[in-house]
Parts: C-alpha cells; structure tokens; sequence
C-alpha cells in the first residue's frame, strides 16, 4: 500500500505538471496573438497574380515576405476594380499591395523586384512571330487587345493600335472580364488558343502564365522596342505600401534587395517573361 506521504507527493507532482503545461499553453497562446499580422490586399480571382486558394505567384511572395519578417499574413480580398488601391491602402485598411507599378503615385513603393512587358500572343502552328506593331501581318489578322475602360484604346497597345490605322480588325477584351469566370482576364489568351482571333497582345506574366497552361502551343513574343513616344510597353514592378508606412517600406526594400533568387525562382515557376532595362535604353536612342 502506497503511504499517506507518497500520495501527497504525488499528488504534488501531478499539479506542478498540470500548472506547467497550463503556464506553457497560456504563453504560447499569447506569442501566437502577438505576432506580427501583416494584412495585404488581394484579388480572390486573378490568376496568376492572386486567388483565395492562394495559388498565385504574388501569394507566394507574401509567404516568403512573411518568412522573412517573422509575420503572418492576413488578406483582405477585393477585386481589382477602379477604386482598388484607394478602398485598401489608402483607406487605411491593409499595410501592402504586391504588384504596384514602381513609382505609383498613390502608394510608397519599393525598388522593382521584376520588369515586364506586353506580349504578342499566337500559335504556335500558325508561324507569326509578331514582334512589331510595324509588322505588316497585324493589318491582315484578327487582333485582340486589353482594355480598361469604355473608350477602347486606353493600354498602351490599343493607342499604338489605333496610331496606325488598325481599328476594325481589332477586337477589345476587357481587363476586368466576367468576374462569374475563374480567372477573367484569361479569356484573350483562351480566344488565341481557340482560334477565336489571330493574335492578342496582353501583358506579360498573364500571357506567359497560361500559355504554359494552354493545351494548344502558344508562342509569346516581347513587344519592341519597348518604348515609343509617350508610350511605354514595359513597366517594373515593385511593393507598395501606404505613404505613412516608410519603415515598411524599407524593410521590404530590404526584402527585395535580399531575395532575389527566390523571386525569381517563383517567377520563373509561373512562366513570367522578364524584360530588361538594357532592351529599353537600347530602344530608346
């Protein structure tokens, strides 16, 4: 039989260990409702940029972002309508928005952690090889462009576009897309695959993203030069943050200035085409 003694100290021993894991939950409890929330604004529905299932390159920059500053991340999703940036970053909101073109004026914004451009968009087993809008093949095609707004050539490809006459065998498919849709803005790369029109000029990392996806072989091809007139086809991309956040936005310069080949490992996994400032000064004289 156990004496009285043994069973008090027992006993004793078995509460110490209860009170331990109790003080242990209690602080790991209160470290994890201390940690660093860093809340980014997202589309739920912008492939290959962003969705809520968090298969987007941006998403997986977040993460790498929040590995590196030992945060995590919270989304706030909204689509990326007009009035994005101003309902998000400005509204107080959220502290980042990946994506934002460098030098954006409604946000503070990192130096560039890539650079892209507009893409000629066609089959592969149609031989275009469009480059130029000089090319004489574009007067004779169906082209597809993006658009933003209602007054139909308001990207930089839809003004070069109309400058030279090419209007009416142009077709225009919006930026936004039919939100019902997964991935909206896909459908110009889909209009290519199916033969719907000839050629489509579309931004980079969209373009490049589904047609690796594309089960027709899809050729991209870099629009140049890159620059003409008042006109750019190649933006750098940077981190933005609101404009009273300067000490986040220094330590995502940092992050960016640090984190190079993991970006560009992400990027590469989702087929971005990458353009180069050299491709630019060159064009440019």
């Amino acid at each position: 039989m156990n004496s009285p003694r043994r069973t008090r100290g027992s006993r004793r021993l078995n509460q110490l260990f209860v009170l331990v894991v109790f003080v242990l939950f209690v602080v790991q409890n209160s470290a994890a409702e201390e940690q660093r929330v860093l809340r980014v604004a997202a589309d739920p529905n912008n492939l290959p940029f962003s969705n809520d299932r968090l298969e987007g390159f941006e998403n997986e920059i977040a993460e790498l972002i929040a590995r590196e500053l030992h945060c995590r991340i919270e989304y706030h999703w909204r689509a990326q309508r007009r009035g994005f940036f101003r309902e998000t970053l400005k509204s107080g909101d959220v502290d980042l928005v990946l994506g934002v073109p460098a030098h954006f004026d409604m946000a503070l914004t990192t130096a560039p952690y890539y650079r892209s451009s507009y893409v000629f968009v066609s089959r592969v087993d149609r031989n275009l090889h469009v480059s130029s809008f000089d090319d004489p093949q574009l007067r004779k095609l169906k082209v597809g462009v993006q658009l933003v707004g209602n007054d139909g050539v308001d990207t930089p490809p839809a003004h070069a576009l109309a400058a030279r006459g090419m209007v009416n065998n142009v077709i225009g498919f919006t930026l936004y897309g039919d939100y019902s849709q997964r991935n909206p803005p896909a459908r110009i790369v889909d209009a290519v695959a199916n033969g719907d029109i000839d050629v489509a000029i579309a931004w980079g990392p969209l373009a490049g993203y589904f047609a690796k996806h594309s089960k027709t072989p899809l050729e991209i091809i870099a629009v140049t030069p890159q620059k003409e007139g008042p006109l750019r086809f190649a933006f750098d991309v940077s981190l933005g943050v609101s404009k009273q956040e300067r000490e986040l936005r220094d330590e995502l310069d940092m992050f960016v200035t640090n984190h190079p080949e993991e970006i560009n490992g992400i990027l590469d996994r989702y087929n971005v085409p990458r353009a180069s400032r050299e491709a630019q000064l060159t064009s440019a004289k």
